[in-house]
């Protein structure tokens, strides 16, 4: 994409988070990465008179791996002080679980994380009717005190929610002290540490990330209280279990975050091979009436666990129940409030 057309996309999502004359923002990146990100924001947020930064991290270390809730900004407790001490920061390195990030939340920055390929995120701009359906379905979310998922192919398990906050995804950002990522549009939340039972059954097309892979055998879980015990199936479920195994650290097998999918311009299709633009995955996560469960962490929750072994796997066709009042019916929203034209 060129820059101009960059821009006007930037420039679109900085006037849905409420960016305004005289705002301090900082574009957020490391290395050698992302900075067409950086020029494209710089230059929308000039537009709209707010005062634009750009901070630049050194790219990782050879021998440095990328893990889940660790950032470079661990070491640099300065660069941490100025990023509380802006109003937005544009995050283009991924700091999501990191306890900077925390830290700067906590300080009233509000911050989006855009990291997937310009194209996606052109094609799913955030905007106030997807915006206004999500919070509606966060309110029923927050309000219930029992999700049932249900499956043709033999998913029930129930979550007990009496414990943790509902998370609205729809983004863009306006709030002091909220995060958002671009592109999104679900809700989840999560469930009792020792309240999710029962048997989730991850069927063909439905997806493992961070694995970026299409399962093609079915893959069954068991859960009691909370924890994965049994994990079953072909060789899909041999590479979850190896990727879980890999961390050696068994509260990867906690259960983590849970809800659906409401973006109707997200399509399950292109993650096909040969169609997936590349990114974190965030288009499987968002598209319409899919149900997701997340295992390992939950400190993005304000929960105890902060493994970094981390699962998000959309499923299609469920039925997802809040104290039994059907939500999603095969994958469908079947909740009025809440629909939106695909």
């Amino acid at each position: 994409m060129d820059h101009t057309s960059f821009t006007e996309i930037c420039l679109h999502q900085l006037k849905m988070s409420g960016v305004h004359e005289g705002e301090k923002l900082i574009v957020l990146t490391q290395g050698s990465d992302r900075l067409d990100y950086a020029d494209a924001f710089m230059a929308a947020g000039q537009r709209l008179g707010a005062r634009m930064y750009h901070m630049r991290l050194p790219a990782p270390l050879p021998s440095d791996s990328w893990s889940v809730g660790v950032t470079g900004l661990a070491a640099m407790p300065d660069a941490v002080e100025a990023l509380k001490n802006c109003d937005m920061l544009i995050d283009c390195i991924f700091l999501l679980f990191s306890p900077e990030q925390f830290a700067i939340q906590d300080a009233g920055t509000r911050i989006l994380t855009a990291v997937e390929p310009p194209e996606l995120l052109a094609r799913l701009l955030p905007y106030p009717e997807l915006r206004e359906k999500v919070t509606i379905a966060a309110d029923m979310l927050d309000r219930a005190k029992v999700m049932r998922i249900t499956s043709p192919h033999g998913t029930d398990v129930t979550y007990k929610l009496n414990t943790y906050p509902t998370v609205p995804e729809y983004a863009c950002t306006d709030t002091p002290g909220r995060w958002d990522h671009w592109p999104s549009g679900f809700v989840f939340t999560g469930g009792d540490d020792d309240g999710v039972d029962g048997q989730i059954v991850v069927a063909p097309g439905d997806i493992l990330l961070p694995q970026n892979l299409m399962v093609r055998e079915p893959i069954t879980y068991t859960i009691e209280k909370g924890w994965i015990t049994d994990i079953r199936g072909g060789l899909e479920a041999q590479i979850v279990k190896s990727y879980m195994d890999s961390f050696k650290d068994k509260r990867g097998f906690g259960m983590s975050h849970v809800g659906w999918g409401m973006n109707p311009n997200a399509k399950w299709h292109n993650f096909v091979p040969g169609t997936f633009e590349g990114g974190m995955g965030m288009e499987p996560r968002s598209f319409y009436g899919n149900v997701m469960f997340s295992t390992g962490p939950n400190n993005e929750l304000g929960g105890p666990n902060d493994t970094a072994c981390h699962l998000d796997i959309p499923m299609r066709n469920c039925s997802l129940f809040l104290d039994d009042a059907a939500i999603v019916i095969d994958g469908d929203i079947v909740v009025k409030e809440i629909q939106l034209d695909r």
